[in-house]
């Protein structure tokens, strides 16, 4: 396989809202919460569901790559439920190989909600259910090895069973690729990323927001000047200010597309990490892969949904 992708296999419920909405449920646009499975159906209760898909942030990313003609596999859990065996069929019909065997779990699938305001901002509330339950039993060697690069996302580490995942991910993959994910979870497991993102990964996805918040930079020269000093592929995202690679001492900018109909900002991230590894894993370029990503991510702001 050219790309193995571990993360959360998470349902997307996607729900157009007011701004007001947020304010009166105390959720910060922009960022996503961790609730129990109550909230969940707490605030689910009082919306209109616009449409549900299998999605997650990785999963997205590796289902962007098999769609760009790449053989790639993902690994996480879900369990024996509706929720689960629809998820397996998503990536099925993707021409995803799946690896994980779905069995009855003592606790659901999980399931974010995806809550889209009137600017296209997507603000998100997830119960994990049984996809923060992976551990490094589900991880099996061969398949790492068998991968040229292991792509982890942040959303789903955390200390136990899933950083026990990662460790064994990391340690057997040729090549390891990492998003951030989100500012909150940057802030969550900061020392643990920051960690991460020194000594363990070659290729790092944030948004400007959350690289700057994981090294308390006050500037954007601050981020540069670390990013070539750890001589890792850093790749940061800027909104309308385009994106930029720093690999050692190069730094590489690609511009935003301009007027585009935005409707939906959900997965923008996910599928520019999809067009910049397809570049990575073809020979193409920095700048080539650069604008590779920015046309995926400049595509799925234009529909609603993570998947293009």
């Amino acid at each position: 396989m050219k790309i193995l992708g571990i993360g959360n296999a998470i349902v997307d419920v996607l729900c157009k809202v007011s701004d007001d909405f947020l304010i009166k449920n105390s959720l910060v646009k922009g960022t996503m919460k961790l609730v129990e499975e109550d909230e969940f159906k707490k605030l689910l209760s009082s919306l209109k569901i616009e449409e549900t898909i299998s999605g997650g942030s990785v999963a997205n990313s590796i289902v962007g790559l098999s769609q760009l003609g790449n053989k790639v596999c993902f690994l996480g859990k879900v369990s024996n439920d509706d929720l689960g065996r629809k998820y397996e069929e998503g990536l099925k019909k993707e021409n995803v190989k799946y690896l994980y065997k779905i069995k009855d779990e003592p606790i659901p699938t999980g399931s974010c909600l995806i809550l889209i305001t009137p600017d296209s901002e997507r603000t998100m509330v997830t119960f994990l259910g049984t996809a923060g339950r992976i551990n490094n039993e589900d991880v099996r060697e061969d398949d790492v090895k068998n991968s040229e690069i292991v792509f982890l996302e942040g959303y789903l580490w955390d200390e136990g069973e899933p950083k026990k995942a990662f460790d064994k991910a990391i340690k057997f993959s040729k090549k390891t690729a990492m998003s951030l994910s989100d500012l909150f979870c940057v802030e969550r497991h900061k020392p643990y990323f920051l960690d991460l993102v020194k000594n363990s990964l070659d290729i790092i996805f944030a948004n400007e927001q959350e690289i700057t918040a994981l090294i308390n930079a006050k500037s954007f020269e601050e981020v540069i000047t670390f990013s070539k000093q750890i001589k890792k592929n850093i790749i940061i995202t800027r909104g309308e200010k385009g994106a930029i690679s720093i690999y050692n001492e190069q730094l590489v900018e690609c511009p935003a597309k301009k007027n585009l109909d935005i409707k939906d900002l959900t997965g923008a991230g996910d599928l520019f990490a999809a067009g910049y590894l397809h570049g990575i894993i073809n020979g193409l370029s920095i700048e080539q892969s650069l604008i590779k990503g920015t046309e995926l991510s400049s595509k799925i702001i234009q529909k609603i949904g993570a998947r293009i």
